[in-house]
């Protein structure tokens, strides 16, 4: 097998699934280069042949698999392959991240994070410095060096006021997770938008709204990105909708994790439900195009509401 020239072992690894690469690593030395070229490298957004994603059903990890050459065929398109990850059905999962080829999921107590990687089929569990909470927000990332790492945002609701907070939510602090010394470090930052415990990092892209001030009324949805190799938040990024409504759902995603997607709910003017994506994305600038627009009757879950995007022409 070592023989075949690159671009049959390529075609034979586009093939094969995230999930069952590991075994691949074993074949031979140039397999197992070939395989990590497949997650991370250009393969893993040109080469395939099936698009692969994850979602939780009743507190269980699953893979969703479908045929991308096989949109048009009504049972491929609707009825996806969707199969619990072996590796992690002994533990009850809330929230998954993905980021270059690692899924950190939040288990359901809190009471600690775990971080898989597909293509290794390895796992670590992550202790909280102090301890999790059920308000923390999540993104994972990584610094220039391509240090994978994961940002908590930790905090805390003001139900009784006694803080004199308008939005009942203060965030207390920011601390980073280096999963190359495996520990925690608190920094300061300044940021006057807060994030919704239920909306999910999209790699370093997070969804925030301008905090509420005394007599004024703010819901606003913003596209913020964090920079992990400086520690910072990027400018403000301005979603491609006008988002002044309280009658709108947003979500993230990404094509490929080389475009970010924005899906928009509303109901000012009847359901209709819009698409975008970006054509030029950096920290401080973004542009959009419009991919879709439909009239639907269905409401997007607002606690769940993931979408997946994949791209050919």
């Amino acid at each position: 097998m070592s023989d075949l020239p690159d671009d049959l072992a390529e075609e034979i690894l586009s093939r094969v699934p995230l999930t069952s690469l590991s075994a691949v690593r074993s074949t031979c030395r140039k397999w197992n280069d070939l395989s990590k070229n497949q997650v991370f490298g250009k393969s893993a957004s040109t080469g395939r042949k099936h698009f692969l994603g994850f979602m939780l059903k009743d507190y269980k990890v699953c893979s969703m698999k479908f045929d991308l050459q096989g949109i048009g065929n009504e049972v491929d398109f609707v009825d996806p392959s969707i199969k619990e990850v072996s590796i992690l059905d002994q533990v009850e999962i809330t929230q998954v991240f993905h980021c270059g080829g690692l899924l950190l999921c939040v288990t359901k107590y809190r009471s600690r994070l775990l971080v898989w990687n597909p293509y290794l089929g390895q796992t670590r569990w992550i202790q909280p410095r102090n301890t999790f909470r059920s308000e923390d927000r999540y993104a994972v990332g990584y610094d220039k060096n391509r240090n994978y790492k994961i940002l908590r945002v930790f905090g805390k609701y003001d139900t009784k006021g006694e803080f004199g907070s308008v939005d009942k939510y203060l965030i207390f602090g920011y601390e980073i997770y280096d999963l190359s010394s495996n520990s925690w470090k608190v920094f300061n930052v300044k940021l006057d938008r807060k994030i919704h415990y239920y909306q999910r990092g999209v790699n370093t892209h997070l969804l925030a709204k301008k905090r509420m001030r005394v007599g004024k009324r703010n819901n606003i949805e913003d596209i913020i990105s964090f920079d992990f190799t400086t520690k910072r938040f990027g400018k403000r990024l301005p979603p491609p909708f006008n988002a002044h409504s309280v009658d709108i759902f947003v979500s993230l995603s990404f094509v490929r994790e080389e475009q970010l997607a924005v899906l928009q709910e509303s109901w000012v003017n009847g359901p209709a439900l819009e698409i975008w994506i970006t054509n030029k994305i950096n920290q401080d600038a973004v542009s959009w195009s419009k991919l879709l627009r439909s009239i639907s009757i269905f409401n997007v879950d607002g606690l769940a509401g993931s979408f997946f995007i994949d791209e050919e022409s």
